[in-house]
């Protein structure tokens, strides 16, 4: 077996609008396909970055809270790569969106920033 890449994250919100908001209008991520499932009364929405399949978004009725404090086993995070970390800091704050103090990484010695999407799942920003 050969991996040929990452084919796309899937992402359970609770409030279907503000997280299609957030993903779409915020993080500027395009739509590429809404679907209503009537039998699931769910919604699926797929976005891309850059023409390339990265989410998708499901909402369900009355989903679980996500652990995310205390770090549980599993899935820790998402994180996207930037080229300027202070001008995506200064879009996410003119979203109303802080983020916590730049971190520099230990080993590659490029900086980083969280924040979390509606839901609380944390969103990484990456300098590339």
């Amino acid at each position: 077996m050969q991996l040929l890449g990452i084919h796309h994250i899937a992402i359970i919100c609770k409030d279907y609008a503000h997280s299609k908001k957030f993903y779409t209008e915020v993080l500027g991520l395009e739509i590429k396909q809404e679907i209503y499932r009537a039998e699931r009364d769910s919604y699926k929405l797929d976005l891309s970055l850059n023409g390339q399949y990265v989410v998708e978004l499901f909402s369900f009725p009355s989903p679980p809270e996500r652990i995310s404090r205390p770090e549980a086993a599993g899935l820790r995070h998402l994180a996207f790569a930037v080229n300027n970390l202070e001008k995506c800091i200064s879009h996410l704050a003119g979203h109303n969106i802080s983020t916590e103090p730049i971190r520099v990484d230990e080993f590659t010695g490029k900086r980083f920033t969280f924040i979390a999407d509606p839901d609380g799942l944390p969103i990484e920003f990456y300098e590339v």
